[in-house]
């Protein structure tokens, strides 16, 4: 008690003017109505900002997770797009195809939403970093693809990340495409420059198509499925040799500006991979019972 008394003691003339500030304060505002108007407008805009960051703090956060949800939804909505689309062609009246051949495409593949944390575009040998790795599933060679299309190979695993070869790579990415509802297909290569360009290069000279037309995944590879979006035919030029065309297409990934992308676990390709493996161990164990 004796402390609470020295210390009023001592400090009772700022006490008293804190008081009074205090006091005038209230005065001043409560029965002057200019400097009160001041006072409301100054605290709403305050009170204002801090509801304003709040809101754009946590629409940050629920916008990665809607990115995460849109860009799967994209990627099943544009399979699903295609193979519609190939079903309509083979026209069938068994009303029940469509269903059974849908529910069989989907259960095929396992999506892995990931981010890319790292990534080049005028580099010659371009390279993209995610961040998914072998404890979400991820494997080398799988396939890589955006809510807009393709994005490349799945090339190194670690733990918790993925290096990606991306399209945009003129070294080491050469991947099967096909112009759309047609059996004629070649390779796509990116050569530097321009990341939205690429050419499908060693399309055979009788392939028949036109400016526009969209060029997808052929299937013929063990990494993408058939009718991942590439691109769009935008210019037609013969090759080096004549024997065949290179077209030049707009890529519909925009790589600059990639961010959400899934990986395609596909089972098909896991089952292509093990019988291959058991072939050529066959053949190894056959070449060596020859000798």
């Amino acid at each position: 008690m004796s402390n609470l008394l020295d210390f009023l003691r001592k400090y009772h003339h700022w006490l008293l003017f804190v008081f009074l500030e205090v006091v005038s304060a209230v005065l001043l505002f409560k029965y002057n109505s200019y400097q009160g108007s001041v006072w409301l407008s100054t605290a709403n805009v305050a009170v204002g900002k801090m509801y304003e960051l709040e809101s754009d703090v946590t629409s940050f956060f629920s916008m990665t997770r809607a990115n995460e949800e849109l860009t799967l939804r994209n990627f099943y909505l544009e399979r699903q797009v295609d193979q519609l689309r190939r079903l309509y062609t083979e026209a069938t009246h068994d009303t029940t195809v469509t269903e059974r051949q849908q529910m069989q495409f989907l259960n095929q593949y396992k999506l892995i939403p990931a981010k890319v944390v790292s990534n080049t575009v005028h580099k010659p040998d371009n390279l993209m970093t995610i961040d998914k790795g072998a404890a979400d599933g991820v494997e080398v060679n799988m396939g890589v693809a955006s809510g807009n299309g393709l994005v490349g190979v799945v090339y190194l695993v670690s733990e918790h990340y993925a290096v990606v070869i991306p399209a945009l790579n003129a070294t080491m990415s050469r991947i099967s495409c096909s112009i759309r509802n047609s059996n004629y297909f070649g390779y796509l290569r990116w050569s530097g420059g321009d990341p939205a360009i690429a050419y499908l290069e060693d399309v055979p000279r009788h392939a028949r198509f036109k400016k526009g037309e969209w060029v997808v995944t052929s299937g013929y590879s063990t990494i993408f499925p058939s009718g991942v979006l590439v691109g769009q035919i935008e210019k037609v030029f013969n090759s080096a040799d004549g024997l065949s065309y290179k077209l030049q297409v707009r890529l519909s990934t925009d790589f600059s500006c990639l961010r959400d992308v899934c990986v395609i676990s596909d089972k098909r390709v896991a089952e292509q991979a093990k019988l291959l493996e058991a072939a050529r161990d066959s053949m190894a164990l056959t070449n060596r019972d020859v000798k």
